[in-house]
């Protein structure tokens, strides 16, 4: 029996992508699981699909980085859960341009999205973990958080203090048996890497969402005295 199947799991940006995948990979191992995102549609279907597997799924609707919406959703979706056990923070957004061409507006809401909006989906899901003493926490950050690249400022600078939120959590709630991973994926075929044209994603050579999906799996099945600080995931093809 999985390790995993009676869990809860909250998964941002779990409509399509890598969060789409993940909650897939979650529910064949028998979990109960939320999907959050902006798109109802989107999400509805992602829903039904994952009820085919057998297990009991939800959404709610809201922009991780309105922290108004994320109190209302999390609360709606603990209530109907029942509880979490598992917070996997996906939800995320890219553009690329100059330091001076890109617009004021956009760089400052891929930081609002990308590090505020996993700092608002965390500060309201912890204190169910910390009631409990147990729970994991994975972190999706990016090698763009590694290592800046030209046109990748805002994009980087979110993903590099993704980094730093989720390491200094980590150290802050070991003490409660809750285990924080960051995890930063190179050039994955998601709907955003194709929809920004990072590549053609052929599966003969680029890593496909599903990949990532077995890696989250993996990580939270290691016994609780253990647990991944950090991964990178590479595809065998430079």
């Amino acid at each position: 029996m999985s390790k995993l199947k009676g869990k809860k799991v909250i998964i941002t940006g779990g409509g399509r992508g890598l969060g789409k995948a993940t909650a897939i990979a979650f529910a064949k191992e028998g979990t109960d699981i939320a999907i959050t995102g902006r798109n109802e549609k989107t999400l509805q279907e992602t829903v039904s699909e994952l009820k085919t597997l057998g297990i009991h799924a939800t959404y709610a609707v809201f922009d991780v980085g309105n922290y108004e919406e994320v109190k209302k959703g999390i609360k709606n979706i603990v209530s109907d859960l029942g509880s979490v056990d598992i917070l996997v923070n996906n939800a995320g957004i890219a553009a690329f341009g100059s330091f001076n061409e890109m617009e004021v507006s956009q760089w400052t809401n891929i930081i609002q999205t990308n590090l505020l909006g996993m700092y608002y989906v965390t500060k309201e899901v912890l204190p169910y973990l910390i009631e409990k003493n147990e729970g994991d926490i994975i972190n999706v950050s990016s090698t763009a958080g590694l290592n800046g690249n030209p046109n990748t400022s805002a994009y980087s600078a979110s993903k590099f203090a993704v980094i730093g939120m989720s390491e200094s959590l980590m150290k802050e709630v070991r003490k409660n048996n809750i285990r924080v991973c960051t995890l930063t994926p190179s050039t994955i075929a998601s709907d955003m890497s194709l929809d920004l044209g990072i590549t053609d994603g052929n599966p003969e050579s680029v890593l496909q969402p599903e990949d990532f999906a077995e890696l989250v799996v993996a990580t939270l099945q290691l016994p609780r005295r253990a647990m991944l600080k950090n991964a990178s995931l590479w595809s065998t093809n430079p």
